[in-house]
């Protein structure tokens, strides 16, 4: 990810309607020279939307069979799932996480080992991504703060702590870009904690963070 200079940097939520190809001819220009210019952070998140998108239109088509839906609402009225369970409301609120609810009708999976997600927790938007490195042990959590009052204005030297639950901590701070880099000791679990200014910080946490279903707590 590119943490310096002087290049304007866009959101995941940009880069979705880019690969789908709903932005304006102004902001598709914009974007595409910010690619030419090397931006490997936003480089991955084109090509992972790429191949969501690539995957809906292959799959756009697909029915499953009938009685193999019957099946399926069968049981899932047995479970008692059919009513939505009040839950007490959550600080955090998950927006999008390529795990569980990729954002083009028809694709059921990506088929990656980047996980990428989009977090809402008053103040902030919080954009992570998570990826395991090619060498060594580790997880690169990358990611941008916007301040919710303003998306046109990002969140600078917010502090940021990521655990991996088994005593390794590491560090980082916003840049100028609201955009913040780090790296763990992989043990499958990860906590990011964020400062929120006048109050309790933001504590995303993930269990087998690129295996399984986020959970998290504010």
């Amino acid at each position: 990810m590119e943490l310096g200079g002087e290049m304007e940097h866009f959101t995941t939520e940009k880069w979705i309607d880019f690969v789908n190809q709903v932005v304006t001819a102004n902001e598709n220009q914009l974007m595409e020279k910010h690619l030419k210019q090397g931006c490997k952070r936003c480089e991955k998140t084109v090509s992972l939307w790429q191949r969501i998108r690539q995957s809906a239109v292959a799959e756009e088509k697909y029915q499953p069979p009938e009685e193999i839906v019957r099946l399926a609402k069968a049981a899932f009225a047995g479970a008692g799932l059919t009513t939505p369970r009040k839950a007490k409301e959550s600080r955090i609120k998950v927006l999008f996480d390529s795990f569980l609810q990729p954002v083009f009708a028809g694709a059921r999976s990506a088929g990656t080992g980047t996980r990428q997600m989009l977090y809402r927790a008053d103040p902030f938007q919080i954009d992570v991504q998570i990826e395991a490195k090619s060498s060594g042990n580790r997880l690169v959590v990358t990611g941008q703060l916007m301040d919710l009052s303003n998306p046109a204005i990002v969140s600078r030297d917010v502090r940021v702590a990521l655990s991996n639950l088994r005593g390794n901590v590491t560090h980082a701070v916003t840049n100028q870009f609201g955009e913040f880099s780090t790296e763990v000791e992989n043990t499958g679990d990860l906590q990011i904690t964020f400062d929120s200014p006048g109050d309790k910080p933001i504590v995303i946490s993930l269990r087998d963070a690129l295996g399984r279903l986020p959970g998290a707590r504010g």
